[in-house]
């Protein structure tokens, strides 16, 4: 569809679906703080933000944009690399990270899902301004 080119849309949608993946894994942190052996995890911020960037600059040098329906349909794109970034789960040794750094972690990550919501939400508005012809 033409009028996803001018749209962050398909960005947005990863980078929310990141973020609620990510949640998940802060919040069992916390949940599991207690108990005894258990490795903290994480999803790599700094993976998936490059992932992203190479999709994204792969798809302005073929001039291709995807709908947000049609990236979940191809596979082999690279926006899936981007969206295989939430199966790979860091650990790490739990003696030097407590309870205050995994909230932090979970603070920083909800700000991110918030900003990608809010701009996403402004991008739908901008469309049905647009699709309404109202000014």
């Amino acid at each position: 569809m033409d009028i996803f080119k001018s749209t962050t849309i398909p960005v947005l949608q990863e980078v929310i679906g990141f973020a609620q993946a990510r949640h998940e894994v802060l919040v069992g942190n916390v949940a599991n703080a207690t108990i005894p052996g258990y490795r903290l995890r994480d999803l790599s911020v700094d993976t998936f933000q490059e992932r992203l960037r190479e999709a994204i600059e792969s798809q302005h040098e073929t001039g291709s944009t995807l709908s947000p329906g049609e990236i979940s349909k191809q596979r082999d794109t690279a926006m899936q690399e981007v969206r295989d970034t939430t199966r790979n789960i860091l650990y790490h040794d739990g003696t030097d990270i407590g309870m205050e750094q995994q909230v932090l972690e979970i603070s920083k990550n909800q700000y991110m899902h918030n900003m990608a919501i809010t701009i996403m939400s402004s991008q739908f508005r901008m469309l049905q301004t647009a699709i309404s012809e109202r000014v």
